[in-house]
């Protein structure tokens, strides 16, 4: 007997007993692999509606032991099936390969990686490789280590790892964000949603950083010896631009002596492509903008990130001892834009971000603004009342 006709008879007794406890699956041989066959939901971007006959392919070999891991499979999937759980995604093949079902924790992460990865267009893929190495890898090693360190169950090993966060804390939202995006990938329902625990933490507490004058802002350029870096600290007061978007501008309107002096921040940045104004315009000619004098760093994003391209700013601004970071200029510039009454829709998306962050972020400063305009026009009209 040969082993393909001697597995061919192990696989009737299987079927036979998966028959006899009305598990509703069969195992099938397909070449040298084995197969479920059953009554399953559609499959993801299918237009049927009802379930019906189809096969899963498990990747595993049609040996004894193939077998074995077979049957357990199919009473897996059956329970799955009743408790109305049973998902797709953990029995078809994965971007790079292989089944959620067959990988261990260090797999599935890394397959997470490739599909996070994988949901990028090429345009944006620098920032997406920026957002997994800043804010997704951390928490994920962090998370793989205590799973490891600890013989912790993955559930067991999230909570362990927001809990090692601080409480209300940016970097305990990052941490939740991340392993709640996880959880969805491999639909793994959590007992408490993390989102209970984010906390207080809110960017509108930025706002009570201490924020350059116009007048300090003017006076700090001064201590940049290097003319390229004063461009760089120039462009990023005049127009609130991020670190890294400095290096990623079309800056044609500023060489070609343009009335209105924009420049077009490139799609490959973190927000894609967006024109900005000059707040205050005359600061283009003060600090000799229509020169593009970029220092020579490295934008190469199949070699670099926008991250490190922004901290190579840092580090300048450190070097030359300005008194505040790159990103009080940014703040500066959209608070400068409120006391001139551009409208948030607007400012927002010169400063590349949803309206709702922009009115969080600079609520205090808005908040001031409207009450402003609202005692303005309430007195006009008491003071046309009155001579009335």
């Amino acid at each position: 007997m040969s082993d393909s006709t001697a597995i061919d008879a192990r696989i009737v007794q299987l079927n036979q007993r998966l028959k006899a406890a009305r598990l509703g699956l069969q195992v099938e041989r397909r070449g040298q692999k084995l197969s479920l066959r059953g009554t399953l939901p559609p499959r993801p971007g299918s237009d049927r509606l009802r379930s019906h006959q189809q096969r899963i392919s498990l990747d595993i070999p049609a040996t004894a032991a193939g077998l074995k891991q077979a049957e357990q499979t199919a009473k897996v999937i059956a329970a799955q099936l009743i408790q109305d759980t049973f998902d797709w995604r953990d029995y078809l093949p994965l971007v790079g390969g292989g089944r959620l079902h067959q990988m261990d924790l260090a797999e599935k992460l890394d397959a997470f990686e490739q599909h996070f990865l994988a949901q990028s267009h090429t345009a944006d893929m620098a920032s997406v490789k920026t957002t997994w190495k800043k804010a997704y890898a951390p928490y994920l090693n962090k998370l793989g280590a205590i799973a490891q360190a600890r013989n912790f169950t993955l559930t067991e090993a999230i909570y362990a790892t927001v809990q090692s966060t601080p409480n209300n804390s940016r970097s305990r939202q990052v941490c939740c964000t991340a392993l709640n995006a996880l959880a969805e990938f491999l639909n793994l329902e959590l007992p408490t949603p993390l989102k209970s625990l984010w906390g207080t933490y809110s960017p509108s507490r930025t706002q009570m950083r201490h924020l350059p004058s116009d007048e300090e802002i003017v006076r700090a350029i001064a201590q940049i010896p290097n003319p390229n870096w004063r461009f760089v600290y120039g462009i990023m007061a005049t127009y609130g631009l991020r670190n890294h978007e400095v290096f990623f501008c079309d800056y044609a309107a500023l060489e070609q002596g343009n009335s209105e002096a924009t420049v077009e921040v490139l799609p490959t940045t973190k927000t894609g492509l967006h024109e900005v104004w000059p707040f205050y315009p005359e600061w283009v000619e003060q600090f000799n903008l229509r020169e593009i004098c970029l220092p020579p760093v490295n934008t190469d994003l199949t070699q670099t990130t926008l991250q490190r391209i922004g901290q190579q700013v840092t580090a300048q601004f450190r070097r030359y001892k300005l008194p505040f970071s790159p990103y009080d200029l940014r703040h500066a510039w959209a608070v400068r834009t409120i006391h001139f009454g551009l409208p948030d829709t607007v400012a927002a998306q010169m400063m590349g971000h949803s309206v709702a962050i922009h009115n969080r972020t600079y609520h205090r400063w808005i908040t001031r603004r409207d009450q402003q305009q609202a005692v303005a026009s309430a007195l006009s009209q008491s003071q046309m009342s009155w001579q009335g």
